[in-house]
């Protein structure tokens, strides 16, 4: 059962339409960098609630959830209306294992996100864990429309911290965008483009990829990556990719 605690709306961003982030102020326990939290509103007498990876890294307040609005969901109507100072419930303790704990040391490691995906990866890349343990890091982040891409000076802070050993590329696939590569992550994958724009290589024996969006991307991205030898990452059994799934 989910022992609850109340947490407060203390701020709203909207990046664009029906894209949010919000922040609380929660007593919740201490949490790894990839972890997340649920959070329930109160509708018409059942609480109702969601997964939410945590966007803060560990040591740092106030709490923040980025997600898209679903127009027909119970939940993100209302949680999307929340005006500083209303209340929501939330999971006392942080649970899930999309983290960096178990994983090997590795050349490169390669963040690849659809949507709100992006959040997860906000969150380690502002410990020191993934600079610890790989030479580079590569975040990609696909999205439909180029109003669909946030957090530009988070990620322009990061790149500022850890110059060349940080990358980021954008993938927009339903219209050209200045910088960004055109099309879906994995046919960028497939045609070479990504690795090319970048200048590295997924390959098992100098990279670790770690996949959080949508099922589809999900699904395309392991095959492609266990045809070039890449093996699933278990907590005792390591491997070269970990998966999140979203929807």
């Amino acid at each position: 059962m989910n022992d609850w605690v109340k947490a407060k709306a203390i701020g709203k961003h909207q990046w664009a339409e029906g894209l949010y982030s919000l922040q609380f102020d929660a007593p919740i326990a201490d949490f790894k960098a990839g972890q997340y939290i649920k959070v329930a509103l109160e509708i018409d007498g059942e609480r109702i609630g969601r997964p939410y990876s945590l966007v803060n890294a560990p040591q740092d307040r106030p709490l923040e959830i980025y997600f898209n609005e679903v127009p027909e969901g119970p939940l993100t109507p209302p949680l999307s209306a929340l005006n500083p100072g209303d209340e929501v419930w939330m999971t006392a303790t942080a649970g899930g294992i999309f983290t960096l704990e178990t994983v090997e040391p590795a050349e490169t490691l390669w963040l690849l996100a659809t949507g709100t995906g992006l959040g997860v990866y906000l969150s380690i890349l502002r410990t020191a864990e993934p600079w610890e343990r790989f030479k580079r890091v590569i975040l990609v982040h696909g999205v439909r429309q180029a109003a669909d891409l946030a957090y530009g000076e988070t990620l322009s802070e990061i790149a500022g911290r850890y110059g060349d050993r940080f990358s980021f590329v954008a993938a927009v696939s339903r219209e050209q965008s200045p910088g960004a590569l055109p099309g879906r992550i994995t046919d960028l994958l497939t045609s070479g483009q990504l690795e090319a724009q970048v200048g590295a290589t997924i390959d098992p024996a100098t990279s670790h990829v770690m996949l959080c969006g949508n099922s589809a991307m999900i699904k395309d991205a392991k095959a492609i990556l266990e045809a070039r030898g890449l093996v699933r990452h278990r907590r005792h059994a390591p491997g070269q990719y970990t998966t999140e799934q979203y929807h």
